[in-house]
């Protein structure tokens, strides 16, 4: 697939686009989501409506984000990178690919690390949830679920409303958050419940 044809896709899960890197904080969050979530193309040079403007200094952009992913990143993350022209244009194509060592975390602003994971074109901020079924899924045993009373009352519920949330689940199942946390856990890790991130808050439906 050539870069024309990549950049006419639109930015999404797998691909986003920066006119240049300008923050090493910023970026983090980017390959953080790449990383925890099925990996992703980072095309330096291309604008958001996907106007290609070219690298000026390579070497500097690199630099950039090597550093994001290594003093930005925990664990640190590894880039692969490639240099494209396209009509005398040089785009820098940075490849993260899907970790097994998830989650991995970014440095933000308040010198506190948080997970990030990719939902369509934005990096997202990951609730607990989600964090531990990051964590959870490099298991390599997978795991059993024991449908006691209230995982039973929690898959009928989720089947019975639109998008419930954590709060809504808990007051329903007459469990401290905790509990809930870990019953939703065991549930999307075996594939029965869907966790879905927004800018808001999480929410779970039925896996199809």
């Amino acid at each position: 697939m050539t870069i024309k044809t990549l950049i006419l896709q639109g930015e999404g899960e797998r691909l986003d686009f920066k006119n240049k890197i300008s923050s090493c904080g910023k970026i983090a969050k980017t390959l953080v989501a790449f990383a925890n979530n099925k990996g992703g193309k980072l095309l330096v040079g291309v604008a958001d409506n996907g106007h290609i403007k070219g690298v000026k200094n390579e070497e500097e952009e690199k630099y950039m984000l090597q550093r994001a992913g290594h003093q930005y990143c925990r664990p640190a993350i590894e880039l692969h990178f490639d240099e494209i022209y396209v009509d005398d244009k040089l785009v820098l194509v940075a490849e993260v690919v899907a970790s097994d060592t998830k989650p991995h975390y970014a440095l933000g602003d308040d010198k506190k690390w948080w997970v990030y994971v990719r939902v369509k074109d934005k990096s997202i901020l990951a609730g607990k949830v989600v964090v531990d079924v990051l964590h959870r899924g490099n298991q390599p045993d997978g795991i059993f679920v024991n449908y006691t009373d209230k995982e039973k009352e929690l898959l009928n519920y989720v089947h019975a409303h639109a998008k419930p949330q954590l709060p809504e689940l808990c007051k329903h199942l007459r469990l401290s958050r905790r509990k809930t946390q870990r019953i939703l856990v065991n549930l999307i890790v075996a594939g029965v419940i869907k966790v879905h991130s927004g800018d808001r808050d999480e929410y779970y439906t039925e896996t199809l």
